[in-house]
């Protein structure tokens, strides 16, 4: 899914698959959200491989990596490797190279690779510019317990300040007192590492949805560069605001209200036509009338009902809704109280459990400067007339 985000928004996309998923009974598909699957994992070594023919041809000219779920402590390992590769050939000059890293490991409690990954992850927080952790994995990085808004502050302050990431979104925020909404919490430090929180509240959507993260992450890629841009920060080293930038004000937030409103719409639409779909399989004499003693052959539907519909919504891709807007943070709202919320556990046909993976986060992407039209020049898009072609 990512790639394809990424290349509707204009970019050229490299990925270098980590997985290769895809459901037992179902041509449909890439994940795990299933229950039951199929495919590989691709090793360290395959992953390092891929890369060095990338460099043999000189195509690692890439401005932005955005990386997520490796299925083990020595691909985790190799795409750190990658990255900081990457980093220190665009060291000469600032604000050239971009890491996004999204730190997959578990949810709601449960971590869903090895233990000996999350060290791994520890030491890659220094060389990332932006990570997009959900509230479990936030805890896991920061190593503090994260039950309220104050303590979500501390844990954002301690990322910054221990591990010296410039940029951080947490996601998937739920606030006891706002049941209906679901809420995003992203800073960007300050030259003294301390935090500048935003907060941006969205309506829920009462449906489980597979590879949200994924379509997050890809989003991020372009309407971060878009903001970046437009703030001309893009000879600044990790994209950095200066300090006197409120919070609210901030490239990363301005990008978030874009990823949530094509995100929003793209989901609506999404459940609007599962809803529909199901409806039309209903009984008397529907499909899943038919399959009622079949919970098994039920749930597939019903997952494969609800698969993202990006290819149907790609003008939602490029004309995002700004209905909801980045507000100053506080810590104080709703009592201080945070509920723990994420994707559903899901088990493999054989009964072993495993959390979802994230749905096509098992990719990492390349995303690099391919033509590009000189400000003021060119046709305005939706994306950015300074950036109609990348590649990734």
């Amino acid at each position: 899914m990512a790639a394809l985000v990424m290349q509707t928004l204009g970019c050229d996309v490299a990925a270098l698959n980590t997985v290769q998923y895809i459901p037992a009974d179902t041509k449909v598909g890439n994940h795990t959200g299933y229950k039951q699957w199929k495919g590989t994992k691709a090793s360290a070594e395959e992953i390092k491989d891929l890369y060095t023919g990338l460099k043999q041809s000189y195509l690692t000219d890439f401005d932005v990596l955005l990386t997520g779920y490796a299925p083990s402590a020595e691909t985790v390992d190799a795409v750190g490797s990658i990255a900081r590769d990457l980093k220190l050939k665009g060291s000469m000059k600032a604000g050239s190279f971009f890491w996004i890293l999204d730190p997959v490991m578990g949810d709601q409690g449960k971590l869903y690779i090895s233990e000996d990954v999350v060290p791994v992850y520890r030491n890659l927080l220094r060389d990332a510019d932006l990570i997009l952790p959900n509230q479990f994995e936030a805890e896991i990085l920061s190593e503090i317990k994260i039950t309220s808004l104050s303590s979500l502050k501390e844990a954002i302050t301690k990322l910054h300040k221990t591990h010296r990431t410039p940029h951080i979104i947490v996601t998937s925020i739920n606030l006891p007192d706002k049941p209906s909404t679901m809420s995003i919490i992203g800073s960007t430090a300050r030259s003294d590492s301390s935090p500048r929180i935003f907060k941006i509240d969205v309506p829920a959507i009462d449906c489980f949805f597979s590879g949200t993260g994924d379509m997050f992450a890809a989003l991020t890629v372009v309407r971060l560069r878009e903001a970046v841009t437009h703030a001309d920060l893009n000879n600044t080293k990790s994209w950095v605001s200066p300090d006197d930038v409120e919070a609210e004000d901030l490239p990363l937030a301005k990008a978030a209200e874009k990823v949530l409103g094509s995100m929003h719409t793209v989901l609506s639409k999404t459940k609007e036509a599962r809803d529909k779909e199901l409806e039309g399989m209903a009984g008397p004499l529907g499909v899943m009338e038919k399959e009622k003693d079949s919970e098994k052959r039920i749930w597939l539907r019903k997952t494969k009902a609800a698969e993202v519909k990006v290819v149907r919504c790609l003008e939602d891709l490029r004309e995002p809704r700004l209905d909801w807007k980045a507000e100053a943070f506080d810590e104080n709202e709703g009592g201080g109280a945070i509920e723990h919320v994420g994707e559903p556990k899901v088990e493999q046909a054989n009964g072993a459990n495993v959390a979802g993976e994230r749905e096509g986060l098992g990719m990492q992407h390349l995303a690099g400067t391919g033509k590009r039209l000189e400000n003021g020049h060119g046709k305005k898009d939706s994306v950015d007339s300074t950036l109609p072609h990348r590649r990734a």
